[in-house]
Order: C-alpha cells, then sequence, then structure tokens
C-alpha cells in the first residue's frame, strides 16, 4: 500500500488566530498543529506574540515548518504586512484560516456602544482586512481556500446579540466573497462551531454547566478544537475543491434538531436510571 500523502502538502497556510486565550487548545492553536501535521507551511499570526510562539513550539516539536508573526487583525496596515510576510518567507499564500472571535453576553438594549464595535471589529472586520490583502496573492500564483469562522449563533438566535450579529455577519460575509471571486479559483468556505470546550469557554465554565452542554447534541458528546481543525483541515485541502460557498457546522447536530428534540434529549439524559 502506496504511504498516505499529507493533505496540505506544499501549501502555504496563514493562520490568524494561531494562539489560545488561556491554557488548553484553542480552535486556531489546533488548526495550526494539525495544518503542520498535513504538511503545510505556516504563518502564525496573533495579537500576543506569546501565545504564537506556544503554537510554533509544538509545531516544531513535532517536524513542522512555521514561524510567527504579531499582528492586530483589525488593523489594515498590519494585515498588510502579514500577507507580505508570508509571501517573503514561505513564496505564497494558498490558505487563509481566519480563526478569531470574541463574545460579549448582552441584548441590544444593554450593550455598549464601544462593545458592539469591538466585537464587530474582531469577529468581522479582521476577516475583511485579511481577505482584502491575501486575495490579490492567491490570484496571482492561481487560487486558494479561504476559512472564516461563525457559530451555531451564526445560524440560529444566541443569548448574546453583538455576538449573534457579528456570526450572521460572518456568514453573510463568506458567501458574498466566494461568489465575488469563485472565477479566481478562491474556494471561501465557513465552520460554525457548536458549544466546543475550549479554552475561552473553560473561563466562563463550571463542572456542572459542562457537563449539561455535554449533553445538548445529538451525540450527547463534548466537542473540541480538534474537531474545528479537522473540519479546516478538509476546507483547506484540495478534497473539498468542488466545495465554496458553504457553512459547515461542527455541533454535535444542535443545530439539526428542534427545541422540544433539544429538551426531550437533555432530560432523558439526566432522569434515566
Amino acid at each position: 500500500m502506496a504511504e498516505r500523502r499529507p493533505r496540505l502538502e506544499g501549501k502555504v497556510a496563514i493562520v490568524v488566530g494561531a494562539g489560545s486565550s488561556g491554557p488548553g487548545l484553542g480552535n486556531g492553536k489546533a488548526t495550526s498543529i494539525l495544518f503542520a501535521r498535513e504538511g503545510a507551511k505556516l504563518l502564525l499570526v496573533d495579537t500576543a506574540r506569546e501565545r504564537a510562539q506556544v503554537t510554533l513550539d509544538l509545531v516544531e516539536a513535532e517536524g513542522g515548518e512555521a514561524s510567527v508573526f504579531q499582528a492586530n487583525a483589525t488593523v489594515a496596515d498590519d494585515c498588510r504586512r502579514m500577507v507580505e510576510a508570508a509571501v517573503e518567507r514561505y513564496g505564497r499564500v494558498d490558505v487563509m484560516a481566519c480563526i478569531v472571535g470574541i463574545s460579549r453576553r448582552d441584548t441590544v438594549l444593554e450593550v455598549d456602544e464601544a462593545d458592539w464595535d469591538h466585537v464587530m471589529a474582531i469577529n468581522v472586520k479582521s476577516i475583511v482586512l485579511a481577505c482584502k490583502y491575501t486575495i490579490p496573492k492567491m490570484i496571482e500564483t492561481g487560487g486558494g481556500s479561504i476559512i472564516t469562522l461563525s457559530s451555531i449563533a451564526g445560524l440560529r438566535a444566541n443569548s448574546s446579540t453583538p455576538y449573534t450579529a457579528s456570526k450572521f455577519a460572518v456568514v453573510g460575509l463568506t458567501k458574498s466573497m466566494a461568489a465575488d471571486h469563485g472565477r479566481d479559483n478562491i474556494r471561501v468556505n465557513c465552520i460554525a462551531p457548536g458549544l466546543i470546550y475550549s479554552p475561552m469557554a473553560a473561563a466562563r465554565m463550571t463542572d456542572e454547566l459542562r457537563e449539561r452542554r455535554r449533553g445538548y447534541g445529538v451525540l450527547g458528546t463534548e466537542g473540541t478544537a480538534w474537531d474545528v481543525a479537522w473540519a479546516a483541515v478538509y476546507l483547506a485541502s484540495d478534497e473539498s475543491r468542488w466545495v465554496t460557498g458553504i457553512v459547515l457546522p461542527v455541533d454535535a447536530g444542535i443545530s439539526s434538531i428542534t427545541p422540544n428534540t433539544y429538551d426531550s434529549l437533555t432530560q432523558q439524559q439526566y432522569d434515566a436510571p
């Protein structure tokens, strides 16, 4: 049997949000590790260099090739320099993975204007700016794959109005860019994670809430950053060469069921002998 070829061999990827916000494995860190394992060369981008450095150490410990670039993806000049750095170091950009996001739990009556602007900048504007400078480089080399990060909160209402609005915006942005640049051979797809257990979630999680979240999905199991990262590998690879403009839920089936089913599943889990 022939040896399996790495799925991203020969590709250069930028991962925006390559560090984790706390101890453990966030979506960007897991995506970076799997991209490297699958043969990609990586530019690891984060606002905090030390976070990206932790990811770099993990990648290099496994023999992967990567480097760190500190940037604020809500700033146009940082995004321009980020893409230029990838081209200077590795010759091209084949994959742009925008794995960033923050949440604010407010209604429209409660939200502070500055908080609204901050959420929209990090969750939406960062993608716009990253892609603004990446797409021309992809066109020069014949195309590429762009991966955005929404949420199941971008598919239906969530308790956080700023977060939900921003994640719906990511879905619309993804579809619009896919339509605009399909003939440039640039695919643009979106991952919509469900109740993933990650450093960002862990910061506000009790053991009781974590267990309750585990039972919400059809599968009844807990999602991790690896689940998001494997979806990103597929969308970055040539296996998805005929896939663009999609939103891929990675959510244990939460977005596929109705609220009454949701309740019955949870009740069954906790009341069964």
